[in-house]
């Protein structure tokens, strides 16, 4: 009995102890912890962090699918209807120019080239129609001719014979004396020479070749895109070579010239080869089947041997498919006697076999051409007029003569 009660006093003690121990545990958990550091001021309060987008839920998780507004008949989008496009307004490429016909394009371009050459023609008639001829008058007649760029030897050959034809005609009515001068002009230039461009298909099947050259400034690149419309309006197929490789814009400018007839344009990296880049459009155009290869190569002061060696480079490798037809050189009429300085280099590295003469409408010195004839022995084959696209002109010496002198 006594044993009995013991076990029920321990069993009581026992069940208060642990009631004690939960009770504790509660009021700690209830009471801040006690800590003996210094407390700091309170931060300054941060901003709340932006929402988050709610990551989406799948399975049980997912939300109930929300249901879609009604929309009327009205009110419902239906798709785009497909939009018909006419024939007109279908973006075709731009149309090749059709260059303009190179039969009488110097007479066309007469009354331009009168403007600023009659000067001359008009001196020498008042000078001739005086009623007394003395030494005085063909000192003046002869210094009007040197100052038309003539030249030294061309001018005294020419006052010669007009002194002795003067003295054979006796009277000097102002038609007469135009027809005189006008004669006498045209048989200086030469009005027998051969100024045919050799373009055609050769013989054996391959492209007549044409180099084009010059110093720096002269229009050259301009001048061999005007060549290729020449060509074209001539009916040959023409590819064109983009040997000024010293140049991209050289480049760009002459295919420009070739997109807008047709004509396809061979070039090569900026700073290559000339060379190279001339053989490659030889090699091309034979493979089309092409008329006509023309080949711009760079400009270069004549005084740059360097430069000048490697324009007789250029056509030692073109010479691997087979002859260059034709080396044009191309003159700034307005350069004069220094033109001929150039010329005369030139024709030493490259055989010369015709000249071209730019920039003829913007001067009084029209004796240009029977200078650089007589200096280099080559024929004007052509003379720019003028900025527009056509005005590049085969030579006609007996209308050049007339725009000379006037009527």
């Amino acid at each position: 009995m006594e044993y009995v009660i013991l076990a029920v006093v321990i069993a009581v003690i026992a069940v208060g102890a642990v009631a004690g121990l939960v009770v504790s545990g509660r009021r700690r958990k209830e009471l801040p912890p006690k800590s003996t550091t210094t407390i700091a001021p309170p931060a300054p309060k941060a901003e709340a962090p932006a929402p988050q987008a709610e990551e989406p839920h799948v399975g049980d998780e997912a939300a109930p699918p929300r249901e879609a507004p009604a929309q009327t008949v009205e009110e419902v989008e239906l798709p785009a209807e497909p939009v018909e496009v006419t024939p007109e307004q279908v973006t075709e490429a731009p149309a090749l120019e059709v260059p303009e016909p190179t039969a009488g394009r110097l007479v066309r371009l007469r009354s331009r080239l009168s403007r600023s050459q009659n000067a001359l023609g008009k001196g020498l008639l008042t000078l001739l129609s005086r009623d007394r001829l003395d030494e005085d008058t063909w000192e003046e007649i002869e210094d009007t001719l040197l100052t038309a760029d003539i030249g030294v030897a061309p001018t005294q050959e020419l006052v010669e014979r007009l002194r002795t034809r003067v003295k054979v005609l006796g009277t000097r009515s102002p038609d007469e004396l135009r027809g005189l001068l006008r004669d006498e002009l045209v048989e200086l230039i030469g009005a027998d020479t051969d100024r045919s461009l050799h373009t055609a298909k050769q013989e054996d099947g391959r492209p007549a070749v044409l180099l084009v050259v010059g110093v720096n400034g002269v229009g050259k690149t301009t001048t061999s895109g005007k060549l290729g419309r020449v060509l074209v309006a001539d009916g040959r197929t023409v590819v064109l070579g983009a040997a000024d490789t010293f140049r991209a814009a050289a480049a760009d400018q002459l295919q420009t010239w070739g997109e807008r007839v047709g004509a396809r344009t061979v070039r090569g990296p900026e700073g290559g080869d000339p060379a190279s880049v001339a053989f490659d459009a030889v090699k091309e155009a034979i493979a089309e089947g092409a008329d006509t290869v023309l080949i711009d190569t760079a400009g270069r002061l004549h005084t740059k041997t360097g430069l000048m060696d490697e324009l007789g480079k250029v056509k030692r490798v073109v010479e691997k498919h087979g002859p260059v037809n034709e080396v044009l050189l191309v003159l700034d009429a307005t350069t004069g006697q220094n033109g001929l300085v150039q010329a005369r280099v030139f024709a030493e590295v490259v055989d010369i076999t015709g000249i071209v003469l730019t920039k003829l409408d913007g001067t009084a010195k029209g004796g240009i051409v029977v200078a650089v004839q007589r200096e280099l022995g080559v024929p004007v084959k052509l003379i720019g007029l003028g900025e527009g696209a056509d005005d590049l002109a085969p030579f006609e010496p007996g209308a050049f003569v007339d725009a000379l002198i006037g009527d």
